[in-house]
């Protein structure tokens, strides 16, 4: 009989979750480099580079890889024959963990759980609650699997109820594509068969957990329908020519986990949830002996990456940019940003919307200004700010129009695509949105010497700041007259990678 004592769960929970914030898995780096290596498409390659030396840089700092420190899902297996040293239930132990975490003074995670979802959307202030499910199972021992979900890659999960005679294959290569570029590809597909909805739901989430293998999986063959339904999707949805970031490539995902149950006969529930650039997760097991901690990988084994740019990028003066300027810039163009702009993601933006309909002064001047979407980690010792990566620009496509039109703003900076209205905003009015990489969060925040909150600071990471950069890294992705790089590198990389095919087929 085991006794599993509660300060064993609570430090356990405390130290995987500090641990994710900064390491990525080994195999996940590993299969990040082989896709640096082999991809073709510039763009592509400095954006997967980039989030290489961001992935680098915080195991070296121990800071969070992506300013969206997730929202903590939990997965526990309790042995039936396990005892307990406490008075606190599972689920309080789990909760202290993650609020012990994120609140660690040493390194601040960013607060992003909101209770009240469909009211007064308040933040918890240290991001409990988790989301846990459970499992009784044989054994004397509690095995926990902690992962971070960030919301943009959480936003883009797809389900749906096929006919037991539709094509799952057909129905993700169909999917894919509507997901956009928010979910930070390249990444990993969890994918749930079966069950009821629910089930599969949970079953993709779960699979993300699993280690990248598709490589030793081409190597060895398929044994059974779901390894040879991976290696399929693998092929077919990295054929679609999105890319890294959505600019364009030869690699979209790095792996595709399944999942399966069985299902009732009528029934077909597909879930697809993707793990973005910043995938995190560790496992662990308690068997009464003490706390099960986190072992620190071997620096070592990160790749040293030479990023692009440098001398031959433009650079571009926040404090006089013009109106003309700006519509000088080209799609794909690499842009070092410096001087002052302007923060504000979602709430922001709705509260200036609101104040701009009410008639009222907003308090910061956007005109001639620059915004970017973020909510930054808190700074820790001699930081400026912490980690302060864009979040999902479509988010604001429809607050865009009325802002350009009413405040003189000239450009945004996000991540991601813009959405039909976004787009048609800014070339309407001739302004410009440039795209951050999504997953190198630690890396931007590095080009940032100076911040200041200047409005909301009530809404947390959600205030407006003014942020002082110097080279801060960006692509120009939708030019003054709405040309998107979205739109223009996945098709070319789709043609590129369809001829080849032809052209392997032909000679087969």
């Amino acid at each position: 009989m085991t006794l599993i004592k509660q300060d064993d769960v609570i430090d356990s929970v405390a130290d995987a979750l500090q641990f994710i914030s900064y390491y990525h898995p080994q195999d996940f780096v590993d299969a990040m480099h082989k896709a640096w290596l082999n991809e073709e498409s510039a763009a592509a390659k400095d954006a997967i580079g980039q989030i290489l030396v961001n992935s680098r840089m915080c195991a070296e700092g121990r800071r969070p890889i992506c300013q969206d420190t997730g929202i903590v899902t939990v997965f526990v297996k309790v042995g039936m024959d396990v005892q307990w040293d406490a008075d606190m239930t599972l689920t309080d132990m789990i909760n202290e963990g993650v609020r012990r975490a994120y609140m660690n003074p040493d390194n601040v995670l960013r607060a992003s759980i909101l209770a009240d979802p469909a009211g007064a959307r308040k933040n918890t202030r240290d991001n409990t609650p988790a989301v846990i499910h459970y499992e009784v199972v044989a054994g004397d021992t509690v095995s926990i699997d902690v992962a971070a979900k960030g919301g943009g890659s959480e936003n883009k999960s797809k389900m749906v109820m096929l006919n037991p005679s539709d094509s799952i294959v057909d129905w993700v290569l169909k999917t894919v594509p509507t997901m956009g570029a928010g979910w930070c590809p390249p990444g990993m597909l969890g994918i749930g068969i079966g069950g009821t909805a629910e089930k599969a739901a949970v079953m993709a989430k779960e699979v993300l957990m699993e280690p990248v293998d598709i490589y030793e999986l081409m190597e060895r063959g398929p044994q059974n329908r779901v390894e040879a339904l991976r290696l399929e999707l693998f092929e077919k949805v990295n054929q679609l020519g999105i890319g890294a970031q959505g600019l364009g490539g030869l690699t979209t995902v790095l792996d595709v986990k399944i999942m399966d149950y069985p299902t009732h006969a009528a029934s077909l529930p597909i879930c697809m949830i993707p793990n973005c650039a910043a995938t995190r997760h560790a496992h662990f097991t308690l068997d009464g002996s003490g706390p099960s901690l986190q072992t620190a990988p071997d620096l070592a084994n990160w790749p040293k990456i030479e990023l692009a740019g440098g001398d031959e990028a433009r650079r571009v003066n926040l404090d006089t940019i013009t109106p003309e300027e700006v519509k000088t810039l080209k799609p794909g163009e690499t842009v070092l940003l410096s001087g002052k702009m302007l923060t504000g993601r979602d709430a922001a933006h709705k509260r200036m919307i609101d104040m701009l309909n009410k008639g009222e002064k907003l308090p910061v001047d956007l005109k001639g200004r620059m915004i970017y979407y973020v909510g930054p980690v808190d700074p820790v010792r001699d930081e400026v700010v912490g980690p302060a990566g864009p979040t999902t620009s479509t988010r604001m496509d429809k607050f865009t129009r009325q802002i350009l039109e009413e405040t003189g703003l000239v450009g945004m900076i996000g991540k991601a695509e813009r959405g039909p209205m976004g787009l048609d905003a800014i070339r309407d009015n001739g302004a410009v949105y440039l795209m951050a990489v999504g997953g190198a969060a630690y890396l931007v925040s590095k080009a940032i010497v100076g911040a200041e909150v200047l409005a909301f600071p009530e809404m947390g990471m959600e205030a407006i700041y003014e942020f002082e950069v110097k080279d801060m890294p960006v692509t120009v992705a939708v030019d003054s007259t709405g040309e998107s790089v979205h739109k223009t590198g996945p098709a070319k990389w789709k043609g590129i990678i369809e001829q080849r095919i032809s052209a392997d087929t032909l000679k087969s």
